[in-house]
């Protein structure tokens, strides 16, 4: 067979996975990214020593960066080199453009078109209305978070320059700060990490920002661009998300202030300036992003646990964020509120909710729950650590977030394998999972008549 025949055959067999299974393409494709990463990690020239990388970390450290969640089982910046590093921010960048937008990509480039079937899964991702806006929305999508994360970098540019840095230096760290922040990554390229700029709001207020933008999804960002001035005018959907993550963000920062505020080894050696931005960063960066500016390990217990919380509710839909998402704990909330009152309808915003964006949104939480349960319990048994300490790694992993106590280099190497997996389906959702796993659709043509059980 020629090779022209080979490559007609390949284009087939993709673009029939595309219109067949484009759920489990989307898997495979991003499963085929780690795969790729590992693989150049894998090279003698991707670590400042010179030597090839153990398997482990480096499978790790690829299904991390493609995954955008920020775990890391060896300091960044001092154990990668210049081509390691490129090699991390690459797979930042391709990881926070979603499942779904990769497969469009690909279906794009084997069809020349984007099949039905495609549109309509990518359209649940991204939560487009119309089908014919597809197309167009994977290339808005590169190009919107291109150029928020060059905004950044600009910002952030002079005053790396100042702080020592020779202009090739700081438009580098720029450059990488501005895609980890927008694409809620949390790797860094500098052994010191944020740390050193723990005061500075030059520094960390653009990532904040880069930050929380990246957290809402591209959904929200292009639906409130359109109608900035007229928030009215916003959809139910960027509505709940916009309220909810800001009221996540204020109450995180508000409760972290308080546990941290004279805490010897996090927040009291700060002034009323420091410990406000500390504060603020260390209640968005839950939202997935995982940077630090201080030592986790250092904080109270109590705000291990809060910070459990936010982690695993995560950012917005269709986001580079991971968690079970804030429309989800919305709309629980909402049902919640509607049950109190007596309420047949669940609504907000003078929009009804329908009873399946609850269904869903109880299975994606319960699920969630499950693989948290699960690599905790494996965890346990594999490091013999305490709860705490397990149940922040493990959260921080699945809700592709990247925070950690500390401990995360020091784990055996069953559970990196743990972890590896749990950052794979924390981004690639469960409910993408289970479509791609599922063998066939079920339609019942005769239902069962109803009876309600004793719930409570």
């Amino acid at each position: 067979m020629t090779r022209g025949n080979l490559a007609w055959r390949g284009r087939e067999l993709v673009d029939r996975a595309a219109r067949q299974s484009p759920a489990r393409l989307a898997l495979g494709v991003f499963a085929a990214v780690i795969a790729l990463v590992t693989v150049l990690l894998l090279m003698p020239w991707a670590t400042t020593s010179g030597e090839r990388a153990p398997f482990v970390d480096a499978l790790f450290t690829a299904t991390s960066a493609s995954t955008v969640t920020g775990l890391v089982v060896v300091p960044t910046g001092e154990y990668w080199s210049g081509f390691g590093l490129v090699v991390i921010l690459v797979a930042i960048k391709v990881g926070g453009l979603g499942v779904m937008t990769l497969a469009s990509l690909l279906g794009m480039a084997v069809s020349r078109r984007i099949g039905l079937t495609q549109r309509l899964l990518v359209s649940s991702e991204t939560k487009t209305t119309r089908l014919g806006e597809v197309g167009s929305l994977v290339r808005t999508v590169i190009v919107t978070s291109t150029a928020l994360e060059l905004t950044i970098a600009v910002i952030l540019l002079p005053r790396f320059h100042m702080y020592d840095e020779d202009w090739g230096e700081a438009a580098w760290h720029a450059l990488f700060y501005g895609v980890s922040a927008f694409n809620n990554a949390g790797f860094v390229p500098t052994p010191e990490g944020l740390e050193p700029f723990v005061s500075d709001w030059w520094v960390l207020l653009p990532i904040i920002v880069g930050v929380f933008i990246g957290s809402l999804g591209f959904p929200v960002i292009l639906n409130v661009a359109r109608h900035l001035r007229e928030p009215r005018r916003w959809n139910l959907h960027s509505k709940l998300t916009v309220v909810t993550s800001l009221a996540l963000v204020v109450f995180g920062s508000l409760l972290v202030a308080a546990f941290e505020w004279t805490n010897p080894g996090t927040f009291k050696p700060l002034g009323p300036s420091g410990t406000v931005l500390a504060s603020l960063f260390a209640g968005v960066m839950p939202r997935s992003a995982g940077f630090s500016t201080v030592d986790v390990g250092q904080m109270h217990e109590g705000t291990w646990l809060l910070t459990d919380a936010l982690m695993f509710v995560g950012g917005g839909s269709a986001s580079t964020a991971g968690g079970i998402k804030v429309t989800t704990l919305a709309v629980m909330l909402l049902a919640i509120v509607a049950e109190g009152r007596g309420d047949r309808d669940v609504e907000a915003f003078g929009r009804r909710i329908p009873r399946e964006a609850l269904q869903v949104a109880i299975a994606v939480s319960l699920v969630s729950a499950t693989f948290v349960l699960i690599a905790s319990l494996l965890l346990l048994a594999i490091t013999g650590w305490t709860l705490d300490v397990v149940l922040f790694e493990v959260i921080s992993a699945f809700a592709t977030c990247g925070l950690s106590t500390g401990r995360t280099p020091d784990l055996p190497d069953a559970a990196k394998y743990v972890l590896t997996v749990l950052m794979f389906i924390g981004r690639t959702g469960t409910m993408t999972l289970a479509a791609a796993l599922a063998l066939r659709n079920r339609r019942r043509v005769i239902r069962f008549p109803e009876e309600r059980p004793i719930i409570g």
